[in-house]
């Protein structure tokens, strides 16, 4: 049954991420809460921080800190506090409006969609068993312990199943290189009984997303679009899918930041929308709840959110996050493109943001204040002064090679064959065809600066992508890709002799565990 106008009660989750941080009991939220003056569903509404008793100028002082910091690569930052945009910053090279990859942020809106679906009857309930929707497949390692896996052990990373994750994410890319990708979820075998271990399993969320679309007859993309983009005001959203046109349940949707903000301020209000609860308020409460049992070291996680110390957030792998902060009417974006976005967001919110916070109500005009914060704003949306570096003489190796088609061994990401042209002395551009998974695109392209100007262009997945490089010596050439919204930083060396190539692929965020060896010859 859909409930449209029930009453709001939730009990806001506070217990901190992280080993070292305590748990800290939750508390009861204050209910009703106050309606909104609008609802962001056409757009968001632009204020003053004093308007909503924020100083701007903490604020300014909190983009010119982002901008030097070199442990996390920051994007963008939007904060709306009282349903308000008090702070949107963008960050060079990365623009308003632009799509975003936010990573495992996905996993949160797969808890979301599963609520929809609970709700309108099309899941039967949380204690649904997870083979119930898969009677169609034959499963390996089948036992009384996988047939005892529900929906809700998969939203709480409790399933039981064989994963690893740490230090980075082995059985999700051997998932990847599947030809089938449900079937090898499903196939994993059983570490423990579901319930009795949390695990951070990718591939149990995906199995959410398969679940999904044989629970409602339509892709999971669909069904987000129906019931919840489009009721949000949602622009374009782009989610992958696997071979068998699953949409990713684990991660890698692609949206902006301004649509990150309205899914973290649907859970803010509780789950209600412009008059309608389009998810139940009874899901955000259980959603943002630690369960009984088994726990992330020091903190807790509730349905694929991880619990704070002052609310939850989604978070995604390159520092990607939707923070929620009920008690401050507060909702924090974050995106990057890799480092310790974590700690920074932890340092922005207790050393800028809070602090900034003066009143419940309004705060004195400082026009001052508004104008420093402009400044700011500017300061990071603007390109870095730079000047292009004389182009060094190509090698007569660079002549020789270009235009060729380089077929590829087996490899992690799965690319097949590459070309790289160098019809200009200051730019090259690199041709990559593939299978298509997990890389996104079966051909894509990039074009690199050979001036020390990184050249932007779309690329993998059709998003911009910055890349520049050199011949470090007469046979290798270097390059680096920052593809920015894709979330990846990578570094290629490729060596060149006679028909043969060799090579490494080196990722930046961290997600493949180390460089992926390149090996092929001319075609």
């Amino acid at each position: 049954m859909r409930y449209r106008h029930a009453p709001c009660l939730v009990l806001c989750a506070v217990l901190l991420v992280g080993c070292a941080r305590p748990t800290v009991t939750p508390t009861l939220a204050p209910s009703p809460l106050p309606t909104p003056a609008y609802w962001p569903t056409a757009g968001w509404q632009t204020s003053t921080p004093e308007e909503q008793g924020m100083e701007a100028q903490r604020l300014a002082e909190a983009v010119d800190w982002l901008r030097e910091q070199d442990r996390y690569r920051i994007h963008s930052l939007t904060v709306v506090r009282h349903g308000y945009l008090v702070l949107d910053a963008y960050f060079y090279p990365f623009s308003a409006g632009s799509l975003h990859d936010v990573a495992s942020v996905t996993k949160s809106l797969m808890a979301t969609l599963t609520g929809i679906a609970v709700d309108r009857g099309d899941i039967p309930g949380v204690d649904a068993p997870m083979l119930s929707f898969f009677e169609g497949r034959q499963v390996a390692n089948r036992d009384t312990r996988k047939e005892a896996i529900t929906v809700q052990n998969l939203l709480h990373m409790n399933a039981g199943l064989l994963c690893t994750a740490d230090p980075t994410e082995l059985t999700l890319i051997e998932m990847m290189q599947q030809p089938d990708w449900v079937q090898y979820a499903l196939d994993l075998p059983m570490e423990t009984a579901p319930g009795r271990n949390w695990v951070y399993c990718s591939p149990g969320v995906h199995l959410l997303s398969a679940l999904l679309q044989q629970a409602t007859g339509q892709s999971t993309a669909d069904f987000a679009r129906q019931e919840l983009f489009d009721p949000l005001g949602f622009g374009q959203v782009v989610w992958p899918a696997d071979p068998q046109g699953v949409n990713l349940g684990y991660g890698d949707v692609r949206m902006t930041a301004h649509d990150m903000a309205r899914l973290g301020y649907l859970y803010l209000r509780r789950g209600e929308w412009d008059g309608q609860q389009l998810l139940p308020a009874d899901w955000v409460r259980a959603a943002t709840t630690a369960p009984q049992g088994p726990q992330p070291g020091g903190g807790g996680y509730g349905y694929l959110w991880w619990l704070t110390s002052d609310g939850y957030a989604a978070s995604g792998r390159g520092g990607q996050y939707i923070r929620i902060v009920p008690e401050d009417d507060m909702v924090v974006v974050m995106t990057g493109g890799g480092g310790n976005g974590w700690d920074t967001l932890e340092t922005l919110l207790t050393s800028y943001l809070k602090p900034a916070i003066k009143s419940e109500g309004s705060l004195p005009p400082d026009a001052a204040g508004v104008a420093a914060l402009q400044e700011a704003l500017e300061r990071a949306a603007g390109r870095p002064p730079f000047e292009p570096l004389p182009t060094p003489e190509l090698p007569a190796l660079a002549r020789e090679i270009s235009g060729r088609v380089y077929q590829l061994e087996e490899n992690a990401f799965n690319l097949q064959a590459l070309s790289l042209r160098f019809d200009q002395d200051d730019e090259a551009v690199i041709t990559i065809t593939n299978s298509g998974f997990p890389s996104g695109d079966p051909l894509f392209s990039w074009r690199i600066g050979l001036d020390g100007v990184e050249r932007f262009a779309p690329g993998r997945l059709d998003m911009l992508a910055a890349a520049k490089g050199s011949w470090i010596n007469d046979d290798t050439f270097e390059f680096w890709v920052d593809e920015i919204g894709n979330n990846h930083r990578w570094a290629f060396t490729l060596r060149f002799e006679d028909s043969q190539l060799s090579g490494r692929w080196e990722d930046a965020t961290g997600f493949f565990p180390s460089s992926i060896v390149l090996s092929g010859w001319s075609r």
